[in-house]
């Protein structure tokens, strides 16, 4: 009797042609692709293996392709259409180039060639559950719509929040004396940078805007001696802020209130403010609006504390920010640091110091994305699979961003002169860094 031979799956070399095509001007290739078959495409010889794309059925990469978007790609791995085993910055580094190289260097014929070889796989996308796309209402940037906005990500999961960002629940950049030192350190360390910066006294009144789990005010309530006020529009932020200002025994110079910064009353003024992280979520077109208020509520020779990630160059080179509006925050928007300066002295507030930190924001989203990774099942208890794998390919995708200057991070202090424009600041920044 014959031996017959094994019948290849023909949409596994259907999908390795289409890898191939993609794959041209990358190299030399050092991850693994595995097919829903087990079979491996290995790395390229003498190349060790950084990642494992695991291509989960024969329909995967259409998936993952058809709409060719950022958006569509991303959500291709949040419902596990593909997974990925590994390093997941390096993954983002695969993706950001093929993005790139399919919008920068396919020809006509190419897309042809490659949209007619993805639409012959089978279109079997595994069922969307989970975590969905944030489906906004209203006019952009209203008081509403932002509400909607900052609920869809910050009132996610507290305890989701406090397994990847740590015990001081601090969703910013750390401040680190070293690339292995731990992300607590670190992160106390940036909240007395940004209160030293600040110059804070006791007796003085401070505002953060946008306060988060209550980190910067519980700190400078505590080891500055000021009355601090956090704003949030959290609902699930301003509760656990309000439990942790208790447990810390200071509920007399410390509160969080429920509050949009346009509430604010110019009546009531602040001696010092203090934004960290937020004006990524308002949009430069807002930015005006934004800071002719804090000018109204700060007082003369008051200082504004502003640290920001912005947008190097003038080209958004990932396909990250697709899949960050539809999936991580949506209407979010990066902006050059330039941008917040000319909206800053618009509303007549004078520069005094800009600093970059973003060497140490790469630093910060590696403990994140450790963080995640290592918490993944009771992430994902508390959430679900794609709420864990949109933060795990959110702070993937971050780290990278900051690795090649996409991103960036600017700490920004602005006063607010007196009549006489006489600021009150020192002449040196030597009271910063003494000890």
């Amino acid at each position: 009797m014959a031996v017959v031979a094994p019948t290849l799956d023909r949409n596994v070399e259907l999908s390795r042609g289409i890898l191939q095509h993609l794959f041209r001007g990358y190299g030399p290739r050092d991850f693994t692709v595995r097919f829903w078959d087990a079979d491996e495409w290995l790395p390229d010889a003498g190349q060790e293996s950084k990642f494992t794309w695991v291509l989960k059925h024969p329909g995967a990469l259409r998936s993952a392709y058809v709409p060719p978007t950022g958006a569509n790609f991303g959500a291709a791995y949040l419902y596990d259409d593909f997974d990925v085993e590994g390093d997941m910055v390096e993954f983002v580094r695969l993706g950001n180039y093929l993005h790139h190289y399919a919008n920068k260097n396919l020809t006509i014929f190419d897309r042809i060639l490659l949209g007619w070889r993805i639409m012959k796989l089978p279109n079997t996308p595994k069922p969307r559950e989970g975590h969905k796309a944030a489906k906004m209402e209203g006019k952009m940037h209203s008081t509403d719509r932002d509400r909607q906005a900052i609920s869809y990500h910050y009132d996610f999961s507290n305890k989701c929040f406090e397994l990847m960002l740590g015990p001081l629940m601090t969703y910013s950049s750390g401040v680190f004396e070293s690339d292995d030192e731990a992300l607590t350190p670190a992160q106390e360390r940036k909240l007395d940078m940004l209160c030293r910066k600040l110059r804070l006294k006791p007796g003085e009144r401070l505002l953060d805007i946008g306060s988060g789990w209550g980190g910067l005010i519980i700190h400078a309530a505590k080891n500055y001696g000021v009355e601090a006020v956090g704003i949030t529009i959290s609902k699930e932020q301003a509760a656990l802020t309000r439990e942790r200002i208790a447990k810390a025994g200071l509920s007399d110079r410390c509160r969080v209130e429920l509050r949009d910064y346009r509430e604010l009353d110019p009546k009531q003024p602040f001696d010092k403010m203090v934004t960290v992280e937020v004006l990524e979520h308002f949009g430069g077109s807002t930015f005006p609006t934004f800071f002719k208020k804090c000018y109204e509520v700060l007082k003369p020779r008051g200082t504004f504390m502003i640290q920001q990630i912005t947008l190097s160059g003038t080209e958004d080179t990932t396909a990250a920010p697709d899949f960050s509006r539809s999936y991580v925050f949506p209407d979010g928007e990066l902006t050059p640091v330039s941008t917040t300066l000319r909206a800053a002295e618009g509303a007549g507030f004078e520069v005094r110091d800009v600093e970059c930190i973003r060497e140490h924001y790469i630093t910060t989203c590696r403990h994140w994305l450790a963080n995640t990774e290592n918490y993944h099942d009771e992430i994902v208890s508390t959430t679900s699979e794609a709420g864990y794998r949109m933060f795990r390919i959110y702070f993937a995708a971050a780290c990278y961003g900051f690795l090649t200057n996409v991103y960036n991070l600017h700490q920004v202090l602005v006063s607010k002169p007196d009549g006489d424009c006489v600021s009150g600041l020192p002449r040196t920044r030597n009271d910063w860094y003494s000890s």
